[in-house]
């Protein structure tokens, strides 16, 4: 019987590895660097609005992240951000630039699942550098047949993907933490969207889930994740 999947894209950040809490971190540093001149909320409904307009200029990562914290700091203080300041907000992007890798719990063992069945791919965006960096020291990157790191993620960029690493989309899945990024457009492009949720989640990521798609599945964790993929291959 044929294969109803060809290959499995996995996520990176924060379905394999923690990512956002160093972002939650470096932003509670943010927000005491500024605490004269705004209060938190306010500072992060600014900093958010900073990296939505930011996001087409700087692409997603890091370091569009660091910039984006130094307008805010600019403009929540008209201008008048000490130098100081600055050169910590600058730190702060470097060290985030160099934290450790921490898998997530079962990563490992669900990439070398899925891989003994099927293609799978790293379907990944942010800035390429950093995404190379945590790759090499996860200690996943001989798992993978391909790794792709994208600007954006969309049903015409999961469309390329699957067609270059398998049969095509609707024979395609992808697992991620992301509904807005890793779900959504996937089930778009015709394959099937597995949610995997993170206790941490970029408010710029949020979406609703198309519940009544029956490509459209959640679970607890990627300790499930085997028995999904088996279950599929078996309809």
């Amino acid at each position: 019987m044929a294969q109803r999947l060809t290959t499995i894209g996995f996520d990176a950040d924060d379905t394999l590895w923690h990512n956002e809490r160093f972002f939650q971190m470096t932003q509670a540093h943010f927000a005491e660097l500024l605490s004269e001149f705004t209060d938190k909320t306010s500072l992060m409904e600014r900093l958010l609005a900073a990296e939505k307009r930011n996001i087409e200029h700087y692409g997603f990562g890091v370091k569009g992240f660091t910039l984006s914290m130094i307008e805010t700091a600019i403009d929540v203080t008209d201008g008048q951000v000490a130098t100081p300041v600055i050169a910590e907000i600058l730190d702060a992007g470097r060290e985030m630039l160099r934290h450790p890798v921490d898998l997530l719990p079962h990563a490992r063992e669900a990439v070398e699942c899925a891989r003994q069945t099927h293609r799978i791919v790293l379907i990944t965006k942010g800035d390429l550098l950093d995404q190379e960096r945590k790759l090499a020291q996860s200690g996943l990157g001989d798992l993978f047949d391909g790794v792709e790191i994208v600007s954006d993620k969309t049903a015409e960029t999961y469309v390329d993907i699957f067609a270059r690493h398998g049969a095509g989309p609707d024979k395609g899945m992808m697992v991620g933490n992301s509904l807005r990024s890793d779900v959504l457009p996937m089930i778009e492009a015709g394959g099937w969207g597995v949610f995997v949720p993170h206790e941490h989640a970029w408010d710029l990521e949020q979406a609703a889930p198309p519940r009544d798609d029956a490509r459209y599945k959640a679970l607890p964790s990627l300790a499930d994740l085997a028995p999904l993929i088996g279950h599929i291959e078996s309809l």
